[in-house]
C-alpha cells in the first residue's frame, strides 16, 4: 500500500488557506470530494499529478459478455485485497471534524470507498455507489463483498497470492493473467454480478443527481477536496453552485475543470490541507446558522431542511 503523499506547503498556498478560512468561516459547508481524498490512504486517483494512464472498464464492455466480467472480477478481486484493508487518513477526518464542529452539513463524494463513513461523517451521499456493495442486474437482490468475496477465494484458490500486484483506481489492479478465473453468480437468481458503483458510461441514477442539486441549493459554500472534477459527474454541482453566486473553495494538487469558478483555490494535498483548514476554523468559533439537512436513514440518503 502507498505511503502518505507529502505535498510541499508553499507561501501562496498558506495565502490562500487563510483566503479560505475567510470565505468558509461562518457558512454551511457542503463538501464535494473525489479521489484525491483518499490516495494518502494508498488508494490510487486516476488524474493526479503523479498518476500513469489507466484505463478502466467501460459499462458496455462489461455488459458484452463472461471474457469481460471475468477480467473484471480476477482484477478487482485481487485489487480489493489493498482497498478492503484501506483505512480513512487525516483528510477524511477532517472532513468530518467540519461536520462534528458545525461548519459542514453534508459530503457528496465521487468515491467509491466508503472512508469518509468510517471516519465519521455521517450525512454522506456516494454520488457512485460504494464498491463494498455487489447488485444482481438481473433481480436486483444486494449482497456484500465480504460475502462475495469469500466465494470468489473458494472458486478460485490460491489466485495470484504468488506475486506482487499493483493496485489501479477504484479497487482494479494490474494483472493480465486472468484465464481460467472463475465467475460467482447471484445466490438468488444465477444472474450477473456487478459491484453496486456507477462504471464510466453509466450515468448516476437520477433521482441521487436531484438529491445533490438540492444540497448545493442548501449550501453557503461548496469545498471541493481533491478532484480535478474533469467528468461532469463532479463538475455540474460546482457549475450550479457557481451559477447561484455561491462560493466555491477548491482544495487539489493540480489544476481542475472548475478553477475559473472558484472563489479560493488551494494548490495542494488534501491530508495536510483540510487539517489546517478544520483547525482554523473550529479557533474562529463560527459555527454555521440556520436551515441545514438532516439524514433520512441508514441508506445515507440526505434531505434538505427548509
Amino acid at each position: 500500500m502507498r505511503g502518505p503523499t507529502t505535498t510541499a506547503v508553499t507561501l501562496d498556498s498558506v495565502a490562500n488557506l487563510t483566503d479560505a478560512v475567510r470565505v468558509l468561516r461562518g457558512r454551511r459547508i457542503l463538501v464535494l470530494t473525489g479521489a484525491g481524498v483518499s490516495t494518502d490512504s494508498g488508494i490510487p486517483d486516476y488524474r493526479g499529478p503523479d498518476s500513469p494512464p489507466r484505463t478502466p472498464m467501460m459499462y458496455a464492455e462489461f455488459r458484452s459478455g463472461e471474457p469481460a466480467r471475468q477480467r473484471y472480477w480476477a482484477r478487482s478481486h485481487l485489487g480489493w485485497r489493498t482497498l478492503g484493508r484501506a483505512t480513512p487518513n487525516d483528510g477524511h477526518r477532517a472532513i468530518a471534524a467540519l461536520e462534528t464542529d458545525g461548519h459542514a452539513f453534508a459530503v457528496i463524494t465521487q468515491n467509491v470507498d466508503g472512508l469518509h463513513q468510517r471516519a465519521g461523517s455521517r450525512s454522506v451521499v456516494d454520488l457512485h455507489g460504494r464498491i463494498s456493495d455487489v447488485r444482481c442486474l438481473d433481480c436486483g437482490d444486494l449482497s456484500s463483498r465480504r460475502d462475495l468475496r469469500a466465494r470468489l477465494d473458494a472458486l478460485n484458490p490460491g489466485f495470484g497470492t504468488d506475486v506482487e500486484i499493483e493496485t489501479a483506481p477504484d479497487g482494479d489492479a494490474v494483472f493480465e493473467a486472468v484465464h481460467g478465473f472463475r465467475i460467482a453468480d447471484c445466490r438468488a437468481c444465477g444472474g450477473v454480478l456487478k459491484p453496486d458503483v456507477v462504471f464510466f458510461g453509466e450515468n448516476v441514477p437520477k433521482p441521487k443527481v436531484e438529491r445533490c442539486y438540492t444540497l448545493v441549493e442548501a449550501a453557503d459554500a461548496v469545498l471541493v477536496a481533491g478532484s480535478s472534477l474533469t467528468v461532469l459527474s463532479g463538475f455540474r454541482f460546482a457549475r450550479h453552485a457557481a451559477s447561484r453566486s455561491i462560493p466555491v473553495v477548491i482544495v487539489n494538487r493540480g489544476p481542475t475543470r472548475a478553477d475559473d469558478l472558484a472563489t479560493v483555490r488551494v494548490d495542494a494535498g488534501c491530508s495536510q490541507t483540510l487539517s489546517r483548514l478544520a483547525g482554523a476554523l473550529r479557533e474562529t468559533g463560527a459555527h454555521a446558522t440556520g436551515p441545514g439537512v438532516r439524514m433520512a436513514g441508514p441508506t445515507g440518503a440526505v434531505d434538505a431542511v427548509g
